[in-house]
């Protein structure tokens, strides 16, 4: 069995005081992780604290070492104006990826601006994919998706897996099952008084 990319170990984390633990999983190569929990639970400061974003009261966190991560926010950026299309934003964002889903192929040749919030979500979510990381990190990328966006977005995570590990947050539990090789339920776990 490879080596995991990531292992928490009674992990308790947070920022002035713990938020969410203690958790222990690991996350193998190629693998698709869902997080699942109530809003408010600490899922988000979980990913951030895989990205070094939060602090570690207790237990311990490691990383394979030289892992690659790549982050996508609950809210990617997305200007007032953009006056670029699809395929500069990939070229944009170095997404080296191969033709997305044939649902999204026309948005390539809009302008992003143009895109509805759902569309522009799944072409970020898309474009992180791309980045050839070895564990992405999405944090609720079924924002703004409607039920044909989020079998969309399970396309797009199933076309990846066994390429890098994925660890995504949702509180759509159905969305998870469908689209993950496992979840996580971080609800079960209550930061230490």
């Amino acid at each position: 069995m490879p080596q995991p990319l990531l292992i928490a170990d009674g992990l308790v984390t947070g920022y002035a005081k713990p938020v969410i633990g203690p958790l222990s999983f690991a996350i193998q190569p190629g693998e698709v992780v869902g997080l699942w929990g109530a809003n408010g639970c600490g899922k988000s400061t979980l990913l951030r604290a895989i990205a070094n974003k939060a602090r570690i009261f207790t237990g311990s966190l490691k990383q394979r070492p030289g892992l690659s991560l790549a982050w996508q926010m609950q809210q990617p950026v997305r200007l007032d104006e953009m006056p670029f299309n699809g395929h500069d934003y990939l070229r944009y964002a170095q997404a080296n990826r191969s033709t997305p889903p044939n649902r999204m192929a026309l948005w390539l040749d809009q302008r992003i601006d143009t895109l509805s919030g759902g569309q522009f979500q799944l072409l970020a979510v898309w474009a992180m994919l791309g980045r050839q990381a070895d564990l992405i990190l999405l944090d609720e990328p079924t924002n703004n998706l409607d039920p044909e966006g989020q079998q969309i977005l399970a396309e797009i995570l199933k076309a990846v897996q066994g390429v890098s590990a994925v660890l995504l947050v949702s509180h759509e539990y159905r969305f998870l099952e469908h689209a993950c090789h496992r979840v996580i339920n971080i609800a079960k776990s209550s930061p230490p008084n």
